[in-house]
């Protein structure tokens, strides 16, 4: 396999953000573990944000469509702010920082339980260099006892401390008609524009580089990257313009291990990686090009492929790859993708951009062919010369015939054979492959439906 090889949301989400420009954004700030994320299921009356009581599960800034009393906003959770990070807990300040500066207002999440810390005094000195309008909360206020000590909160100077407990709701109502009062008018909820960005998630097993990919494809540091693995583990999605079109890419969690296996924060990403790949319309596997194909690897292709998106492998890290890599890359293609060997390969250094560009063609010939849709009287035709030239073989003395096909529906391709028996796998295989010889269907799975012909009782 050459260098040079390239082969053969539209609707708003949860994790989708919102058209620039049409809908106010509201962003969720305050220091590790004080249930921002909690509170941010609570506002959008659903377990979207993953959870754990430990600080730092969350690290990106991701958005979600929220809603209160028929007025839409964006809500965005951020990972714990502390201004003394380092390392990737720097990195995660910055994102909270970035998510700030581009809210409409800020929602600033304390644990009444503690009170005020130095790191509380740290954020709100933050908050008041960025002029933006803020709602304190009080979370954690379960009792009296945590009342009385949230009153001690006024002495951050952001106004009325609005008490509430994330956890079980309490509150929370009286919390978000304040948060209406400080954000500017919006589309009524329900208006969202159907159509827009084709929706592509970037998926893969950890560390392989799927968040250098989406912040070199949105030219800023949109994902926070790191070299321990699993640093991702919300969805994380970015509008990119390229080649002329706007994307909507979704970074996701690497999948580890099987959703049986997995357990705490990590049960509830595979949970939101696996939401992911069900709303995109294309997915990109990231493989780390320098090892060889893994487990991981084969478990997130059968997961793409049984939700019957269009696909696109990209071998990543390709300046690690040598000339024998290369050669035992070509043998593992052959055994271990030969099931998919119909989607576009691109090869790829997402912390460089080297052949970034090559994506795009991949993703609209993958898009193409999950699209295609052929007529009856062509598919017709086409079933006509494959069986004349090689029929069906005889199995227990009697030999199924293909009485009638049609395609029933695209995105994936699936077709409808009425036959006078059951095929076996291996002719459909062989009708599939000849599908794609004539017409085309790159970088999508093609779904077979049999039919059989009941056997009329004689009377």
């Amino acid at each position: 396999m050459s260098e040079d090889d390239l082969t053969p949301e539209g609707e708003l989400t949860g994790e989708a953000a919102p058209s620039v420009g049409t809908v106010p954004v509201l962003a969720v700030v305050g220091r590790p573990n004080v249930g921002k994320s909690t509170l941010v299921n609570r506002i959008i009356g659903r377990r979207e944000a993953v959870v754990q009581d430990i600080p730092g599960v969350t690290r990106d800034r991701v958005s979600y469509d929220a809603e209160w009393n028929g007025r839409a906003f964006t809500l965005v959770d951020t990972g714990g702010w502390d201004p003394d990070a380092r390392g990737m807990a720097e990195r995660i300040r910055a994102q909270a920082e970035i998510a700030v500066g581009l809210a409409d207002a800020v929602l600033f999440v304390v644990d009444a339980t503690i009170g005020i810390t130095d790191a509380d005094e740290a954020v709100v000195r933050v908050l008041r260099r960025a002029d933006k309008k803020v709602v304190l909360v009080a979370n954690k206020v379960d009792d009296e006892r945590a009342e009385a000590q949230a009153f001690g909160l006024w002495n951050l100077g952001l106004g009325e401390p609005h008490m509430v407990s994330a956890l079980h709701g309490r509150g929370s109502g009286d919390l978000l008609d304040a948060v209406l009062d400080v954000l500017p008018p919006a589309p009524e909820a329900g208006d969202a524009v159907i159509g827009g960005p084709r929706r592509i998630a970037i998926v893969g097993r950890p560390n392989v580089g799927k968040s250098s990919l989406l912040n070199k494809l949105a030219g800023e540091e949109r994902s926070v990257v790191d070299n321990v693995a699993g640093t991702t583990v919300d969805p994380v999605d970015e509008i990119v313009d390229m080649g002329g079109k706007s994307w909507r890419f979704i970074d996701t969690a690497g999948i580890r291990k099987r959703v049986k296996e997995a357990s705490g924060h990590e049960y509830y990403a595979w949970l939101r990686t696996s939401t992911a790949i069900e709303r995109a319309e294309v997915c990109v596997l990231v493989l780390d090009g320098s090892e060889s194909v893994a487990e991981q690897d084969m478990r997130i292709l059968q997961e793409v492929r049984e939700a019957g998106k269009a696909l696109v492998i990209a071998f990543n890290k390709w300046d690690k790859v040598d000339a024998e890599r290369r050669y035992f890359l070509d043998r593992e293609i052959e055994r271990d993708l030969v099931q998919v060997l119909w989607a576009p390969r691109i090869n790829l250094t997402a912390l460089t951009g080297w052949h970034i560009d090559r994506l795009v063609p991949a993703l609209e010939k993958a898009i193409e062919g999950w699209e295609t849709r052929i007529t009856t009287g062509a598919f017709n035709a086409f079933l006509g010369r494959i069986v004349a030239e090689h029929p069906h073989p005889v199995r227990g003395g009697k030999q199924p015939r293909i009485l009638f096909g049609s395609q029933v529906q695209s995105a994936p391709p699936t077709f409808k054979l009425f036959t006078s028996g059951q095929l076996d796998a291996g002719y459909l295989r062989f009708i599939e492959r000849r599908l794609r010889e004539e017409f085309g269907f790159v970088g999508t799975p093609i779904e077979m439906k049999v039919q059989a012909r009941e056997k009329r009782k004689r009377t």
